[in-house]
């Protein structure tokens, strides 16, 4: 079994908010295999179990808030008896990066995402992730909560499905098949 995780804030006022990206990610996913969402409220996440190369997955869109998801993703590797370093995919935006990059890497520190450092004190630095570029000139001008809060433009959200066909899903298909390396990518 593997757990891909996606880093997100719960509710409609947060929904195509670049902070969502790795929640948009798993909607195309779940939708692309007719898996419907599951509420756990044990868990605090929103659950669906997809098969890809013959391998049960759990995409995972925690219903905690975006700094506090390392609660919900140990739940869920304790409860599966998973181990971070090989079953866990998190995929997350990643201020630093000029949206349009995809990186992947198989761990690393937090670089200051709070997301990820909550995710870091849960389960370690040793975890795979996709780090979606969100930055753009915007956020030269407004503090970093109101830029990562912010809706994508109708540009980006056309160049980010196209991403997420082209290049996010067989990214993820590689990881569930042990097959993932550490990339970058640019469309």
């Amino acid at each position: 079994m593997k757990i891909v995780f996606a880093q997100g804030n719960p509710g409609l006022e947060y929904s195509q908010t670049r902070h969502n990206v790795g929640f948009m990610v798993l909607d195309v996913l779940a939708d692309a295999e007719n898996a419907p969402w599951k509420a756990d409220s044990k868990i605090k996440a929103e659950i669906a179990t997809i098969t890809l190369e013959g391998e049960k997955v759990l995409l995972v869109k925690p219903q905690s808030y975006y700094n506090e998801t390392g609660q919900v993703a140990r739940a869920l590797v304790d409860f599966y008896k998973l181990s971070p370093a090989s079953d866990v995919l998190v995929i997350h935006d990643e201020l630093a990066l000029p949206f349009g990059t995809i990186r992947v890497r198989e761990k690393g520190s937090d670089a200051g995402n709070n997301g990820i450092k909550s995710l870091n004190a849960h389960l370690g630095p040793d975890y795979a992730r996709i780090r979606i570029g969100i930055w753009n000139e915007l956020r030269d001008q407004i503090d970093d909560a109101a830029f990562v809060l912010s809706r994508f433009t109708k540009n980006e959200g056309e160049q980010l499905e196209q991403q997420i066909s082209s290049i996010i899903l067989p990214l993820v298909k590689q990881f569930v098949s042990n097959s993932l390396e550490a990339s970058s990518h640019r469309a």
